[in-house]
């Protein structure tokens, strides 16, 4: 089990990490969810050894580790940035760690191979990392780390540099990975997608903080306040400011917009309410269905679906339709929002409730 308590780091006078309490369990895969210069790749060194917390506390098995050296720590680390031994081939690279571990030769081998037909490496296992691609050499990095049975293993943005089917393939079988083995995974990444599909618990981050951690799907479906609901969504969550009066969300001069039965009994008010993308469409969906009248501003079409830009009273929103949908810029036209999935936050930006449907 690895704990940290009250853990923060600065630098230059500023929190990088802020006060933090965090427990991770053995067998258990963690991912870190946040942009870039949340806080991620630092809170990942505190627990690698390699910084040292200002304050705090990092415990390993019941063991205080804070201030022990990455060196004297059973880590193995995964970077976006490759790194391999230049001189030595993929094999040797991969079968590096057991080696210093003391492993036999059929042992070896044995991992090695089966490691290396896992992330496809089998056809290069001769070679040296410069005859290899970009995403051939991460996977090499990313098997040396699988092979080492470490007790912690930190991944930052390992899949970033891979090709998409490659890394579709990964997200797929890292988990079955991770679920066999023993030791604590810890993944960071900036995509949410990417953290749905990996599963396990998620801990999300916005400028050093941890807003949230618990299983990936709650932390989705419940976020405890509206920043942890931002960093979750991916396309951007669509939001708006609203007063809420009986039956009825206004804002501005609006003609109000009927509150649905899932938030009939939160308090009269000003809150916010807010939406995924894929929420919002051309047609209703069902009889709970908003009707709002909203200008298009740019239409990104991916191919199976299209990304339609709106502005509504000053207020940008994303549309996420599937199909193919060419609609002119500064085009206004009627959309609508299935209130079952509304979620609602108070003027503090705490969640005063969660959406009915998902």
């Amino acid at each position: 089990m690895l704990e940290l308590r009250n853990v923060s780091k600065m630098a230059g006078g500023e929190y990088h990490i802020r006060p933090t309490d965090l427990t991770l369990q053995r067998g258990t895969l963690n991912v870190l969810l946040g942009p870039t210069l949340s806080g991620k790749t630092s809170l990942m060194r505190l627990m690698a050894g390699l910084d040292r917390p200002t304050d705090g506390s990092i415990n390993f098995d019941g063991v205080d580790v804070t201030g022990v050296p990455v060196q004297k720590r059973n880590i193995a680390m995964v970077y976006q940035q490759f790194i391999n031994y230049p001189s030595l081939t993929v094999y040797e690279n991969i079968a590096s760690p057991m080696r210093i571990a003391g492993k036999d030769a059929a042992t070896i081998d044995r991992e090695v191979r089966k490691t290396a037909d896992l992330l496809r490496l089998t056809p290069y296992l001769d070679r040296t990392p410069l005859n290899l691609s970009g995403g051939q050499q991460q996977r090499t990095a990313l098997a040396r780390a699988l092979v080492k049975n470490a007790g912690l293993v930190l991944m930052d943005e390992p899949l970033a540099n891979l090709d998409y089917k490659l890394r579709e393939e990964l997200r797929v079988e890292l988990p079955k990975i991770f679920a066999q083995s023993g030791a604590i995974f810890v993944y960071a990444t900036t995509e949410p997608s990417e953290a749905l599909l990996l599963g396990g618990n998620t801990v999300t981050l916005c400028e050093g903080r941890v807003t949230q951690f618990g299983p990936t799907i709650d932390v989705y479906r419940r976020p405890a306040d509206l920043i942890t609901a931002k960093t979750f969504a991916d396309p951007p969550l669509n939001f708006i400011e609203v007063i809420k009066s009986g039956g009825s969300f206004r804002h501005g001069d609006s003609d109000g917009m009927p509150v649905p039965s899932h938030l009939a009994n939160v308090a009269d008010g000003p809150m916010t309410v807010a939406f995924h993308p894929h929420h919002l469409g051309l047609s209703a969906q069902t009889s709970s269905s908003a009707h709002i009248r909203a200008r298009t501003q740019i239409s990104e079409i991916t191919g199976s679906e299209s990304f339609v830009h709106l502005d509504f009273k000053g207020i940008r929103w994303v549309m996420l339709a599937r199909g193919i949908h060419d609609i002119d810029p500064d085009t206004e036209i009627e959309v609508f929002l299935d209130t079952r999935h509304l979620m609602a936050f108070g003027t503090n930006g705490r969640a005063i409730a969660t959406a009915a449907a998902y």
